[in-house]
């Protein structure tokens, strides 16, 4: 049964460099040089190739590792994103079968970024990998509307990834302790996946989903706590206004993947709220590693061979077009 892994990431150096030179460096770049990450990041031919063997995963799907290039004035944000999207480019070119990739883009210069998505998509890349803030401004931001109209007329999925939060959000909840402990909090310990499931919950608010129903974003760390407050969260759709309920977002515009937390107990709860063609795989490489066995093991949840497949292939080749 072949097996889609689709938040992989990688990173390259000149964008390193960009993000290190910015007046406040995002701190989350010190997981990328924890261990032998970076060497891993940076890889996009053997190694990559190799750990994927060892896993049992026949094609990743590349996304420039947190925080892109979003923390970048507009100018330099454009450069990175066009030269990040010709570097993936060219590593699926090398390893067609293999590797697919998401495209970077450059959030902070917004009347750049359906130009560069419409590129990228004419390169062969799948979808792309957005944060949900650029400075202070929202995604849900009017200026990001022909963005989202762009994504959708391409057929291009929206990945929603985590990122820091703002400093005002960090100084008010997620600091008091040592520098380490302040950054597990602010990142995956809560702050990460909190600032994303805002993210998408004000693109439902701001009605992202009425004026284009086509348009699909996908999720990471099973929904990003979303999945597991919808009860509360629906009650906001009445409140706003809104055609459908927030369940019915989710279940009807969103993807969600495991970015390697292969718990059952989050599979059976996601499996409550959406349906099993939703949910896709992926291991957030290198971030987590989980080994064949363990995915392996994961699989066995599922109660059918149909479902297993859905999961780990037949999803994110449909949502992505990816022949397997």
């Amino acid at each position: 049964m072949p097996l889609i892994a689709i938040e992989e990431h990688w990173i390259m150096p000149d964008v390193t460099s960009g993000l290190r030179a910015v007046l406040q460096p995002d701190e989350s770049l010190a997981f990328n040089e924890m261990g032998d990450n970076q060497e891993r990041l940076e890889d996009l031919g053997a190694g990559r190739i190799a750990a994927m063997d060892a896993q049992g995963i026949d094609v990743s799907v590349l996304a420039l590792t947190p925080p892109g290039v979003q923390p970048l004035p507009p100018r330099e944000a454009l450069a990175l994103s066009r030269a990040a999207n010709d570097m993936a480019a060219a590593a699926v070119a090398r390893h067609p079968t293999r590797f697919r990739s998401l495209s970077t883009l450059p959030m902070s210069s917004p009347k750049d970024v359906g130009g560069e998505l419409e590129r990228a998509a004419g390169m062969g890349h799948v979808g792309t990998m957005v944060y949900g803030r650029s400075g202070d401004l929202f995604l849900d931001d009017p200026a990001y509307d022909d963005f989202f109209c762009a994504a959708s007329e391409l057929g291009q999925p929206v990945f929603i990834h985590p990122q820091l939060p703002s400093t005002a959000v960090r100084d008010a909840s997620f600091r008091g302790f040592d520098r380490m402990t302040d950054l597990a909090l602010a990142t995956f310990g809560w702050g990460w996946h909190l600032d994303a499931a805002i993210a998408v919950l004000r693109l439902m608010l701001r009605g992202t989903f009425d004026r284009h129903p086509d348009l699909q974003v996908v999720l990471g760390h099973w929904g990003e706590m979303l999945l597991f407050w919808l009860d509360r969260a629906d009650s906001l759709s009445r409140i706003a206004g809104l055609e459908r309920s927030i369940s019915d977002y989710v279940r009807s515009n969103s993807y969600i993947t495991t970015s390697g937390m292969l718990n059952p107990a989050f599979l059976q709860h996601a499996l409550s709220v959406t349906s099993v063609d939703r949910l896709i795989f992926s291991t957030d490489y290198p971030f987590q590693q989980p080994t064949r066995e363990e995915i392996d093991a994961f699989l066995k949840h599922f109660s059918s061979d149909a479902e297993r497949k859905q999961f780990s292939s037949a999803n994110a080749a449909s949502l992505y077009g990816i022949a397997v």
